[in-house]
């Protein structure tokens, strides 16, 4: 079943976290936490542990994240992670992994798995999908 919405980044918070040993490489590496919102099919909001190795002058480079997700997808309520990432070499989505990570679901998403894929418009929405199964 597809289930799709859009979300809202809120408090994106840069964190201070040097990998050891440290290794420079030809992009900037960071890690950073966040709340997103979601809306549509997809209600809720989720904690996100966001890394990556990104360059904003290019807007290349590549990300990782752990979502923690809390609400609902068309009406079952419930809690679960997913996982994702992607490349980038400017204005793009290179490479994507997405998936949502098995046992982790609650309560009417507790046999929940499957993966999903995000894209983003030219004006800055953002959308989400999820290809679950589990859920009856």
């Amino acid at each position: 079943m597809k289930i799709s919405g859009t979300f809202k980044t809120k408090d994106f918070k840069p964190g201070i976290l040097a990998p050891s040993p440290e290794i420079q490489t030809g992009l900037p590496t960071g890690v950073a936490t966040m709340e997103k919102l979601y809306s549509g099919d997809i209600e809720g909001r989720s904690a996100t542990l966001f890394s990556a190795a990104f360059n904003p002058a290019t807007a290349k480079g590549a990300y990782c994240a752990m979502e923690s997700f809390e609400g609902s997808l068309k009406g079952r309520h419930g809690t679960f992670n997913f996982i994702h990432s992607a490349a980038t070499s400017g204005m793009d989505r290179l490479n994507e992994f997405f998936s949502i990570v098995e046992g982790s679901g609650t309560d009417d998403l507790h046999n929940i798995s499957g993966s999903g894929g995000m894209r983003v418009d030219p004006d800055g929405t953002h959308h989400i999908w999820f290809d679950v199964v589990g859920l009856s």
